[in-house]
């Protein structure tokens, strides 16, 4: 087995004995960890996402296998282990990769770690930023969205959790342009019109009245527009050529 970490995780005492555990079965390839952010009382709401993507990998696991891991923990079977790119990225390349191989992906909650969370909102912009530029060479060059090689469960997990999710920014433009070229055509269009203003006023308003819901508000639509920039910055400058930390992480 061969196990991983980011510099700043710490594993809680019984961690690599759960990750060991779950590699006892020979159809599992990959098994990540349960990773808790520790916060600084800053505006950021990486936690609160965490706690859910924790509970989608946990039905995934059950399903066909988890679609992405996190770097905080995590092991590889010796002989699943693969060489990756340069644009590779084990959280996100390894459940696939292996995938095609014939192994899962698992998730294990009792294999807990913990790290620091990027204290403001803007520094986790910034640092979502420079991983969604070099999202689209995983994407793209490593063909996660070639749907040869994968089960039906999988693939339909893929699409969904993965590729809908990458595509966000300009699945909020289609619906965005269709209301507004649907407008009049009945009082549906009217109600997801104002809807859709609403969630961009209420990220806006976070920044003055930090209510619970208009902060959560700020953060998803902060977390989309990063995907939007990092595939600007790919297009720009080419895929990243070095990995940098986030302020106040370590």
């Amino acid at each position: 087995m061969l196990a991983f970490s980011d510099a700043n995780s710490s594993w809680e005492p019984p961690a690599l004995r759960w990750l060991v555990a779950r590699l006892g079965d020979p159809a599992v390839g990959y098994v990540c960890g349960q990773v808790r952010f520790l916060t600084s009382g800053g505006d950021n709401l990486e936690g609160a996402y965490w706690r859910y993507e924790m509970a989608v990998r946990e039905l995934e696991s059950g399903l066909g296998g988890v679609t992405g891991g996190n770097g905080a923990i995590y092991a590889v079977r010796r002989e699943a282990y693969v060489p990756l790119g340069p644009s590779g990225s084990h959280d996100l390349s390894f459940p696939f990769e292996l995938a095609r191989r014939g192994y899962r992906s698992v998730y294990e909650p009792a294999a807990r770690a913990s790290e620091k969370m990027v204290p403001t909102l803007e520094g986790e912009f910034a640092r979502k930023r420079r991983m969604m530029a070099g999202l689209w060479d995983i994407v793209v060059g490593e063909r996660m969205a070639a749907p040869r090689g994968y089960g039906p469960l999988f693939a339909f997990q893929l699409a969904s959790h993965r590729l809908l999710r990458y595509l966000t920014p300009l699945l909020h433009v289609i619906a965005f342009a269709a209301n507004v070229a649907l407008l009049g055509d009945g009082f549906l269009y009217t109600v997801t019109l104002v809807a859709q203003l609403a969630l961009l006023a209420a990220a806006l308003l976070a920044r003055v009245l930090p209510l619970a819901p208009l902060r959560l508000a700020r953060y998803y639509v902060t977390v989309t527009a990063s995907i939007a920039a990092g595939l600007w910055d790919r297009l720009r400058r080419g895929p990243p050529g070095a990995w940098e930390k986030a302020e106040g992480t370590r």
